[in-house]
């Protein structure tokens, strides 16, 4: 028979981020009565339709695998967002800019026929930032950029020490002591403020700088990507980005193999296999899986649907979360030939406080301005906007530009941007405990907390799990 509890109700619920707990229909939605039209049965769900659960469900597909791809929005991508402007046609990238130039994303790209070129910039306006501290909305008078070629190298070499972590978290014990050392102490300690600078914009998002254990800071500005800045990345030849996923999501659509604007109800999960009820478009429906893959953020909140054991809460307790968002902005009062990078007057090696900006730059269509915003730890979408709002304002209350109150364009939050966990719990071995919990109770992982945010060192990630995942079929 048909379910016939509220899900038309319960759906807000799951979209809110004030969710705490699951509503009890939620709970009994595994042991109702399913009609035969209502159940898909797959070898492998896939959780999330980012970079990760996208290409995990096409390869597993080309592995003679059925798959089911549930993705929360309405596209899939994840952080590859791309903004065509409607009265110019021209596109802004919103979030991933750029790929490896390695033959897993040469061969991902060309599964699509998506072409491929060196990137010659990342979209903006090509002008040479003004540094500017958002606390006074004052322009920094006494900053003297460096230069970072020496201390970069230095930074280069330490990280050639650890070449392990550019392939996950597979970390030695006793874990060096290097790489758990906040990064301020591990820039002071190799005198390379040189290239501090230039090293925290390679990892925005990454909440408070300074206090980061250096493995991360090393994760996100690996030697792939020092290697990159010498021999290039790659961009799509049509300035569109999002166009990989579009193809992708063509592709799954038409086998029947992706449910988009679908909510995950309730999981369980057990060594027979796994069943998940969803909320899709055109009602509830429950997968019949033998395993299933999770590529969406592990927080608590979102694994929340799947009723964590003890083992599995003991672990994702531990991380934190800090906030990366981006977007559009108009009506500003910037010059055209203005863009401003957030500096502090009076902090170490001048990086700037946070929550707050980390720039305005103007985009090739005249007046459209584009932003980047972190935060330590994740914050709503309209204290963000709030606070872009207030920071603009005060560059015309300080004197320095005459602004005026922006409008939204455009906005993405890509929060929870990296999920960390403190030297003390690294040290004692999270991650071997993290990595453990691979085929637990049916279940895989992949994603940016399983290594890194960097989409071509994710599907690489990807590909090294497919084996167990296979294999674990049977």
């Amino acid at each position: 028979m048909h379910l016939t509890f509220p899900w038309t109700a319960i759906l807000p619920l799951f979209s809110s981020v004030l969710v705490a707990a699951l509503p009890e229909p939620a709970v009994e939605a595994l042991g109702r009565s399913w009609v035969s039209d209502d159940i898909i049965t797959r070898d492998i769900a896939v959780i999330g339709g980012g970079a990760s659960g996208t290409y995990a469900a096409i390869r597993l597909g080309e592995l003679n695998k059925t798959v089911m791809l549930i993705e929360r929005k309405d596209r899939l991508g994840g952080h590859t967002e791309t903004y065509t402007d409607p009265a110019t046609g021209i596109n802004i990238e919103l979030g991933v800019l750029e790929w490896h130039n390695t033959s897993i994303v040469r061969d991902f790209f060309a599964r699509f026929n998506v072409s491929l070129t060196l990137l010659s910039d990342g979209g903006s306006a090509g002008n040479v930032p003004t540094p500017i501290d958002f606390t006074t909305g004052k322009v920094v008078t006494n900053y003297i950029p460096q230069d970072p070629t020496a201390a970069l190298a230095v930074y280069g070499a330490q990280v050639a020490r650890y070449p392990y972590i550019e392939t996950g978290f597979d970390l030695p014990d006793p874990v060096p002591s290097d790489l758990l050392l906040p990064f301020g102490q591990f820039v002071t300690k190799y005198n390379i403020s040189a290239a501090a600078d230039l090293i925290f914009n390679f990892n925005q998002g990454a909440g408070d700088y300074l206090a980061t254990p250096t493995l991360y800071i090393m994760k996100l500005l690996c030697l792939s990507v020092l290697e990159g800045l010498v021999t290039g990345f790659l961009t799509t030849a049509a300035h569109d980005n999002s166009l990989l996923y579009e193809r992708a999501q063509a592709f799954l659509l038409a086998a029947n193999s992706v449910s988009l604007s679908s909510y995950i109800i309730a999981a369980d999960r057990d060594t027979t296999g796994v069943k998940i009820a969803i909320l899709t478009p055109t009602g509830p429906k429950l997968i019949l899986a033998k395993k299933v893959l999770i590529t969406m953020p592990p927080s608590l909140q979102n694994l929340a649907p799947f009723f964590l054991d003890s083992t599995e809460e003991g672990i994702f307790s531990k991380f934190s979360s800090s906030g990366y968002y981006t977007g559009l902005i108009n009506n500003t009062g910037i010059p055209v030939t203005f863009d401003i990078q957030n500096l502090g007057a009076n902090t170490p090696f001048n990086i700037p406080q946070l929550p707050g900006l980390y720039s305005i730059d103007n985009t090739p269509v005249p007046g459209l301005q584009q932003f980047l915003y972190g935060s330590p730890t994740v914050l709503s979408d309209d204290a963000v906007k709030s606070d872009i709002i207030a920071s603009v304002k005060k560059l015309k209350t300080a004197g320095t530009l005459n602004t005026t109150t922006p409008e939204f364009v455009a906005f993405s939050s890509h929060s929870p941007f990296l999920m960390s966990v403190t030297s003390d719990e690294i040290a004692n071995g999270f991650y071997r405990k993290l990595y453990g919990l691979q085929g637990y109770r049916s279940t895989f992982y992949s994603g940016a907390a399983f290594h890194t945010h960097d989409s071509s060192l994710l599907w690489e990630f990807t590909e090294a799990l497919l084996p167990n995942i296979t294999a674990s079929l049977g």
